[in-house]
């Protein structure tokens, strides 16, 4: 049995407006940095122990299932050996 680091990276899809990229974008500005099209999202990281394939599966299903919302988002994953 392996142990494996997983970093998923949750964005909102592009449809989907971005009020917390927008203020981002807004305070960058007022502090004199030119930046757009700001998007904001989430990044987590995770330890999960099992067989390569059994992890990337389950994996998969958290997720899109737990840790995003597919009508709203998109998710992609890595894994690492740890």
């Amino acid at each position: 049995m392996s142990t494996f680091k997983a970093k998923i990276y949750v964005t909102l899809k592009p449809s989907i407006l971005d009020p917390q990229g927008r203020t981002v974008e807004r305070a960058l500005s007022h502090l004199g940095q030119q930046a757009s099209a700001v998007r904001v999202g989430k990044y987590i990281e995770l330890n999960m122990e099992g067989e390569r394939a059994e992890v990337e599966g389950r994996l998969s299903e958290i997720a899109t299932t737990v840790l995003s919302n597919p009508v709203m988002e998109n998710v992609r994953w890595e894994l690492e050996g740890a």
